[in-house]
């Protein structure tokens, strides 16, 4: 048993730790896709925005997904 938790523990130890998506740089892009770049960049700075917000308000792994969208959506109608 001991054997089972020392090569679990060895193992998470050289797991990856998770990574969030890069900001996409809308300068680092050809020019025919700058447009679709930028759009796409201020929909990750919505989608941080909204999770920040939840973050500070501690909302459970359980409704985060409701909250971000409900979040999301009432920052398209504010639009």
């Amino acid at each position: 048993m001991k054997q089972i938790i020392i090569i679990a523990a060895i193992a998470l130890s050289f797991a990856a730790p998770a990574r969030t998506q890069p900001l996409v740089d809308p300068n680092k892009v050809a020019p025919e896709y700058r447009e679709a770049a930028e759009k796409r960049r201020a929909e990750q700075l919505r989608q941080r925005e909204c999770a920040i917000k939840a973050d500070l308000e501690k909302v459970l792994p359980r409704d985060r997904t409701a909250y971000l969208n409900h979040c999301l959506d009432m920052m398209a109608a504010k639009q």
